[in-house]
């Protein structure tokens, strides 16, 4: 898709901070906040899935500490807000499968440590920034996050005690030659009290929730569907499976730009999956705010063991000189040793990231 010359629809969705996957991705998160506040330097890679009243966690880390699983993981879905002792999902009463093994000691004699530590994993990332909004995030994933934030901001002040932790918003955005018009559709969908009158719910999104989320954009006429397989009363994992990684398109552009596959959730800052995805976002926004093109995507490719990038790629979608941006992207050290240290990344910092995104927040480094 060249944004340079499109018209037409374009939809992003997002999900709340209760949504099974953003569960176990949180899960995944904390506990590798909790081995980098005692060991910067350990290597983790945990993987999580909830469902009912089980939480199993697995993965590979090889650090010098260790931490209490069973507590955090409590303490991390006691945070979300399932403690209600009638849902079978609830911090009191899970049970917690801990199968976290060593990392194969082959992956870690080739990756090495210091700035010329090569790639953790082969593979390839991508990063994008536009001018659609302040944050440089495309306009269909920035609202729809607005829509989940929004709506754990109510539930979490308790003045709207029937809102519950699961959620997911979707928001479609008209462009015209590239340049985003109007919202035309907008879906929500929120778990709630037990009982609770759909007709009062839907009267609240459309007078509170999509007023102040929409902000500018919010207008008479938008299209919108709201809870509408009816009652959502059962949500989070027990009403679906999680699994972390499963939200990678909500995690970055909505699908406004491409993606290299990797997940992020659980992983240490030596998996460039993460690490280097945050540097071509941080890339990208550099070649938007020096003027360099009004939309860039960049492209950035890895061997195992390697340091240096193996080739670099940036589409300006016909906003900018792709030759001069690539040569410009370049010119920064995208080894991971490098990245781990512009961004100082070896710190519990990941837990703020799992939710509405990875990107477009600024206190975080990368959009810095």
């Amino acid at each position: 898709m060249s944004t340079h010359a499109f018209s037409g629809q374009f939809t992003s969705e997002s999900v709340g901070s209760g949504h099974p996957d953003k569960v176990a991705d949180l899960i995944s998160d904390t506990l590798l906040d909790a081995y980098l506040a005692q060991d910067p330097n350990a290597h983790v890679a945990i993987e999580t899935l909830v469902k009912d009243g089980t939480v199993v966690v697995a993965g590979e880390v090889t650090s010098t500490t260790t931490v209490d699983t069973d507590a955090l993981v409590r303490r991390t879905i006691d945070a979300i807000g399932y403690n209600d002792p009638e849902n079978p999902f609830n911090a009191d009463n899970i049970k917690v499968i801990n199968l976290i093994g060593q990392q194969s000691p082959d992956i870690a004699q080739g990756v090495g440590a210091g700035l010329d530590q090569g790639a953790g994993d082969q593979g390839l990332v991508f990063g994008f920034a536009c001018k659609d909004t302040p944050t440089l995030l495309p306009l269909p994933i920035y609202l729809a996050h607005a829509i989940t934030r929004t709506l754990e901001k109510h539930r979490r002040s308790g003045l709207v005690d029937w809102l519950r932790p699961d959620a997911k918003s979707q928001v479609t955005v008209l462009y015209l030659r590239g340049i985003p018009v109007e919202v035309t559709d907008v879906v929500v969908s929120t778990q709630h009290a037990k009982g609770y009158d759909q007709n009062l719910l839907k009267d609240w999104v459309h007078t509170v929730l999509l007023p102040e989320a929409l902000g500018p954009w919010h207008r008479t006429g938008i299209k919108t569907f709201i809870n509408p397989t009816g009652v959502f009363d059962i949500g989070g994992p027990a009403g679906d499976c999680g699994v972390t990684g499963r939200k990678i398109i909500v995690d970055t552009y909505g699908g406004y730009a491409r993606h290299g596959g990797g997940a992020f959730s659980g992983k240490d800052p030596s998996k460039v999956d993460r690490s280097a995805a945050y540097f071509a976002r941080w890339v990208a926004r550099q070649i938007v705010l020096r003027g360099l093109a009004t939309t860039a995507e960049v492209q950035i490719a890895y061997a195992i063991g390697v340091a240096r990038p193996v080739a670099w790629h940036v589409d300006t979608r016909g906003t900018g000189d792709d030759a001069l941006c690539a040569q410009y992207a370049a010119q920064f050290d995208g080894r991971p040793g490098a990245i781990i240290q512009q961004f100082d990344l070896r710190r519990p910092l990941y837990a703020r990231t799992t939710n509405y995104g990875h990107f477009g927040k600024s206190d975080l480094p990368w959009e810095q």
